[in-house]
């Protein structure tokens, strides 16, 4: 059995977290000169555990390995959210760094092949999963050119030129190379932490349906114009935020969540009515059948807003994902690989967030292993994990692999 080096790998997991340090996280955004940095500083380490690693054209990191054998892919991805955690996607490239490691070192275990991979721009600074979308075969050449920087408007083709990475070919997966991707994460919630349990066993990807609803009224004086007279954007857009939070608890599964992300009020000052407002409203299942009763709920609730008035009422889909299942195989290992070296540590359960793993599943069997998130925090400069549930959570992703490799 392939075993890690717990203390090297906590090394480098803090090591990493150099790069960009922010408080007790990281401020990482693709593409900047720290994420960067860190790319290259991975691709060194990697081709020290004996792994050919190189940089593409969108930014992914794809390493091959020597050995003979049948071949596991490991990774997520490097780029951080914006003053955010230290572990989210970093944690499962250094795993998947460990783990190749333990297979290289282990003489019964080198001509099993561990293959890490590192996608860039998971975290949607200038799309939505570009680097994963891209190595299987879904992101073109025209979505490349039209993407930019949310935050800035910077044109991916002139980030990925200031990285040094413009004009290099991007990969592509290469068919029937891998028995397998499996994805190391923190788990960004709390259910593992409550119920005492230390590994989680992902079933599923779930779905996640973004909209844009808008509110069109008459924007007047607020201390001249009568309240019958009124037709309050922001009013109307409250209301209907009252409509949902009754009516969703009711189409609604045991799992489902649901986030006004953003509201604008225009022109959003003290004393002037606002004559439009908008939300960005989401809702994520992981049953198709769920997320379309919801959609139903929402497009009834929008439309008898609208027609009660005083404020015309639309409704946009901005994007929906599809849920996606976890491979069988690839969760009995893991599952079998917990009970072996911690008994009654793990518990299946489904990932309420969005993951590279869920593009991949498209083109080869998948999996997910999730570690507990202290306090359920992610996406905050707080997030944290215990030593002891990292090095726990990696090496059951070294003996499942082994697990997967053998019965290739």
């Amino acid at each position: 059995m392939p075993e890690i080096d717990g203390a090297r790998l906590l090394r480098d997991l803090r090591h990493l977290a150099e790069f960009g340090r922010y408080k007790s996280g990281v401020h990482r955004p693709t593409f900047s000169p720290q994420d960067v940095e860190s790319r290259q500083w991975l691709v060194g380490c990697l081709r020290e555990a004996g792994l050919a690693a190189e940089i593409d054209g969108i930014g992914n990191i794809m390493s091959t390995s020597p050995a003979s054998g049948p071949k596991l892919l490991i990774g997520s991805h490097l780029e951080s959210q914006s003053h955010a955690g230290w572990l989210d996607g970093a944690m499962g490239v250094i795993f998947g760094l460990e783990v190749a490691r333990a297979f290289r070192e282990d003489p019964t275990c080198r001509d099993l092949g561990i293959e890490v991979a590192v996608f860039a721009d998971e975290e949607g600074h200038f799309g939505s999963f570009l680097g994963s979308r891209s190595f299987i075969g879904e992101l073109s050449d025209e979505d490349v050119a039209k993407a930019a920087n949310r935050a800035t408007g910077q044109p991916l083709t002139e980030a990925l030129a200031q990285a040094g990475f413009g004009g290099r070919p991007r990969y592509v997966l290469e068919p029937d190379r891998h028995v397998g991707f499996i994805e190391a994460h923190i788990e960004q919630g709390d259910t593992l932490e409550s119920t005492g349990r230390r590994v989680g066993v992902v079933t599923s990807i779930v779905g996640i349906w973004t909209y844009e609803i808008v509110f069109e009224g008459q924007q007047n004086h607020a201390g001249t114009t009568r309240m019958a007279a009124r037709k309050d954007a922001g009013f109307a857009l409250t209301e209907l935020c009252h409509a949902i939070s009754k009516r969703f608890p009711e189409v609604a599964g045991e799992r489902s969540v649901w986030t006004t992300g953003r509201i604008r009020l225009e022109p959003g000052a003290p004393s002037i009515i606002p004559g439009r407002a908008d939300m960005y409203f989401q809702f994520r299942d992981a049953e198709p059948e769920r997320l379309q009763a919801m959609e139903r709920a929402l497009e009834e609730l929008v439309e008898a807003s609208d027609k009660a008035g005083p404020c015309r009422a639309s409704l946009r889909a901005l994007s929906r994902s599809v849920p996606n299942v976890m491979a069988l195989p690839i969760q009995a290992a893991l599952e079998e690989a917990a009970e072996r070296h911690a008994p009654g540590s793990a518990l299946r359960m489904p990932s309420g967030a969005g993951h590279d793993a869920q593009y991949l599943a498209r083109r080869l069997p998948a999996g997910m292993v999730f570690v507990p998130s202290i306090g359920g925090i992610s996406h905050h400069w707080t997030e944290d994990t215990a030593d002891a549930d990292l090095v726990l959570g990696c090496q059951v992703l070294a003996t499942a692999a082994e697990t997967l490799l053998r019965a290739a």
